[in-house]
């Protein structure tokens, strides 16, 4: 009796559907990105000799070896940073050209004239977690968007997070609106985000 031959695989097609299979996963796999700390780096501009910046306008964070953090020289939990950051931000100790109009603070003249020179420092060591850099430095920036917040609301009565929704979403009727924008800036010039952060300490 003849042996039957095996039937041949028609491999010829193959690669077309590997090659399909392929480029269907490159199209629909996302990819995540890391995301960072959202700041702005200064413009480059020579430095102004004439600068002179008052020690009382300037509100000290420091994160030693042991992620502990020293507030103007004094521990501070990180659950109390937040509220600290805002009194010094908040203060409107200045008088005369320097004088805060809508600050809401204690106006403490040993503390910072005006939210436009209250600079926050924050300086760490190399041996710091990121971790704890990251929530500390997530602390400061949430002080500004409160103060922010509260102008916008007093000011136009209105989130001043929806302010910039609407500003960017091109489905809104405020879309690249020039009025917004000015409101937007007006609030970003009464409490501008002033964090330097130093180069890491041993």
């Amino acid at each position: 009796m003849a042996k039957r031959s095996a039937p041949e695989v028609n491999a010829g097609s193959m690669a077309d559907i590997a090659f399909l299979l392929l480029i269907f996963f490159l199209v629909t796999t996302t990819i995540e990105v890391d995301s960072g700390i959202n700041s702005k780096l200064p413009p480059d501009e020579p430095p102004k000799d004439d600068v002179r910046i008052k020690q009382k306008n300037i509100f000290t964070v420091e994160l030693n070896k042991n992620n502990q953090m020293l507030v103007e020289g004094d521990l501070m939990e990180v659950k109390d940073l937040k509220a600290a950051a805002i009194k010094f931000i908040d203060n409107g100790g200045g008088q005369g050209d320097d004088k805060c109009t809508y600050c809401k603070g204690a106006k403490d003249p040993a503390s910072s004239d005006n939210p436009g020179k209250a600079i926050i420092s924050i300086t760490h060591s190399r041996a710091t977690d990121y971790e704890t850099f990251i929530t500390v430095y997530d602390q400061l920036v949430s002080a500004y968007s409160e103060l922010r917040e509260r102008l916008a609301q007093k000011q136009y009565n209105r989130s001043f997070k929806e302010m910039e929704a609407a500003y960017d979403d091109s489905k809104s009727p405020d879309f690249k609106s020039e009025k917004l924008k000015d409101k937007i800036e007006d609030i970003k010039k009464k409490y501008p985000r002033i964090i330097s952060k130093a180069e890491p300490k041993f």
